[in-house]
């Protein structure tokens, strides 16, 4: 990539604070665009957050229809001279204790959404809470015993209120024994975040280890990048084996 390219790049990261466990500002650090700057596509996340809510449900309710309520085989009263209505059994769905006309049954409500639409969306979700400051880095969890008053501590110094999604590695076993009788606090495995757990939280907090597509340091409000690969240096004296069946590489054009 070229320099001009890369700097282009590394301004379009989103910056945000890196926090120790014990609430300690320990810097800034920038994220990835791909994942942290993108547009926010409202209808994409209406529709991944309905199809995840709609795979949620169990689809087990049911009703009985006349056919399945039990009794009323015999005409309640005979076809004419009795000044009523014609009726034919007593489990019609305008009686009490009937059938119920048009009720639910038993069905899936899952919905189809493609891998892609779903990464988009956690994308679109996770850059409208980077874009409004909702998102901190924190380096590792050192908890040494499962403690709430540690986890209430972070909350409080690093100014995570209301809502906090708290996103663990799967070592993270103290970490999320720690933030688990705190209300406001969700905790998810990195490798099931998705685009519902952000939206539902006011604040995010990552660590360096699960924030999607990395981190990057930041210097005085630049982004430091990685060194670059040495360019391999080529001997334009000799000829290879791949070039010698190429015109002009080993000998002239006829």
């Amino acid at each position: 990539m070229s320099r001009a390219g890369a700097e282009g790049s590394h301004r379009d990261r989103v910056v945000v604070d890196r926090w120790s466990s014990a609430g300690e500002l320990l810097g800034r650090v920038s994220l990835d665009p791909t994942h942290f700057g993108v547009g926010v596509n409202v209808p994409l996340l209406h529709q991944v957050v309905t199809a995840q809510l709609a795979a949620g449900r169990s689809g087990t309710q049911s009703t009985r229809t006349r056919a399945e309520v039990r009794g009323g085989s015999a005409k309640p009263f005979r076809q004419k001279g009795t000044g009523n209505a014609r009726q034919g059994s007593i489990r019609a769905p305008h009686y009490s204790g009937g059938g119920v006309a048009l009720g639910p049954k038993p069905r899936s409500y899952v919905q189809r959404t493609p891998r892609k639409m779903v990464q988009q969306a956690l994308r679109c979700a996770l850059s409208d809470r980077a874009g409004a400051g909702k998102v901190c880095v924190v380096d590792e969890w050192t908890f040494a015993t499962p403690k709430t008053k540690d986890a209430v501590r972070f909350l409080a110094k690093s100014g995570c209120s209301g809502t906090t999604l708290v996103v663990l590695g799967r070592g993270d076993v103290l970490a999320a024994r720690s933030f688990a009788n705190i209300p406001d606090v969700i905790t998810v495995p990195g490798d099931q975040l998705s685009a519902y757990d952000v939206l539902v939280a006011d604040h995010v907090v990552f660590t360096e280890t699960t924030v999607p597509g990395g981190t990057a340091a930041v210097d005085g409000g630049r982004v430091v990048a990685e060194p670059a690969a040495p360019v391999p240096a080529v001997d334009f004296g000799t000829t290879t084996q791949s070039d010698a069946g190429e015109p002009g590489a080993g000998e002239e054009t006829k």
